[in-house]
């Protein structure tokens, strides 16, 4: 069934037909209709293949992320999914497991125009060679959003939707002070990444404003995952005078951290205190539940989509950040400190 049946049996022009196809909010109401029946009627399906190559479009989007397995990133990608869906995108979602490496080879598919434009979720850079030097700048790149955080520096200068972290970890680590601790730890991920930096520093920045010190080895690289938040935490349990309270950059390693201080023969709340970042979907029901400052994941998935689609379109040049707000989830990982 060709577009030609369709208008005629329509009674309408392929131009119109076409436009209907395309924009259907530049045709009118009476004739969307009519265009549409005709649609249902003769089972007419548009050749989406030779259009979006007429438009000089492939309709699909790459997302990359660190992993797959993150409870987190799992709720961005269902904002991500809705808008995509809404604005007739596919998805290919590539998982570098932190590898620039493994993301050359999709990085050449999306210099070669095979995709109109990249999601980055708090991942790696596409734009390094393996042995981390930068890759040639002769191409040209699809427009570019990052959901989350800049990895590295290289990537701030693209458009991103995230939460003010400085300002969120100050948030819970205040809390914190608020209950009497004085000595709080911190477990950020890893060193060589910006990901958690921001985290950081709004703890200290909240510990500097209460005059609390922040002692040698009370800020410990966690990996972001749970096995470095359990190795992160013994370190800082062999403390003399040891933290009553830890601050884990991600809920993950808020999770490794509960464990390892109760196979020491700790309690949590009454002789640590344990609060987490991100609001993951096992935060609310860890023994105890987890004490957190909350993402709007979905949120960010669906304006990180949108802000794509715009830029696709070529009408957002604006390369500064979104900020969305954050929450602080008080539950029972956390308590007055103990005397």
């Amino acid at each position: 069934m060709s577009i030609k049946k369709v208008a005629q049996l329509a009674g309408v022009s392929t131009a119109t037909v076409s436009r209907y196809l395309n924009n259907p909010e530049q045709v009118k109401e009476r004739t969307r209709l009519k265009v549409q029946s005709a649609i249902d009627e003769t089972g007419y399906a548009p050749n989406t293949l030779a259009r979006n190559f007429r438009r000089g479009r492939t309709s699909l989007i790459v997302v990359v992320l660190p992993t797959v397995g993150d409870p987190f990133l799992e709720n961005v990608m269902r904002g991500i999914w809705r808008v995509a869906d809404e604005q007739g995108y596919s998805i290919l979602i590539r998982d570098t497991q932190s590898n620039s490496h493994e993301f050359d080879e999709y990085t050449d598919m999306v210099f070669s125009k095979q995709a109109d434009g990249i999601l980055l979720l708090a991942s790696i850079s596409p734009f390094e060679e393996p042995t981390g030097k930068p890759r040639a700048s002769n191409k040209v790149h699809p427009p570019i959003v990052l959901g989350l955080e800049s990895v590295t520096a290289e990537l701030n200068q693209f458009p991103s939707v995230r939460v003010d972290n400085v300002a969120a970890a100050a948030d819970g680590t205040h809390y914190l002070i608020q209950l009497g601790h004085q000595r709080i730890g911190f477990i950020a991920g890893k060193r060589n990444s910006l990901l958690t930096h921001d985290r950081e520093k709004g703890y200290r920045k909240a510990m500097r404003k209460a005059k609390l010190p922040v002692a040698s080895g009370w800020v410990v690289e966690g990996e972001q995952t749970l096995e470095g938040a359990r190795r992160a935490t013994r370190r800082l349990l062999s403390h003399k005078e040891r933290p009553t309270a830890i601050f884990c950059a991600n809920d993950e390693m808020a999770l490794g951290a509960i464990h390892e201080i109760k196979n020491a023969g700790l309690k949590v709340p009454e002789d640590i205190s344990v609060i987490g970042f991100d609001d993951i979907r096992y935060a609310e029901i860890m023994d105890p539940p987890l004490t957190t400052i909350a993402q709007p994941a979905e949120e960010i998935g669906e304006r990180t989509m949108r802000r794509l689609c715009q830029a696709i379109e070529g009408s957002d040049g604006d390369s500064e950040a979104e900020i969305v707000p954050h929450k602080l989830i008080v539950r029972k990982s956390t308590a007055n400190a103990p005397r």
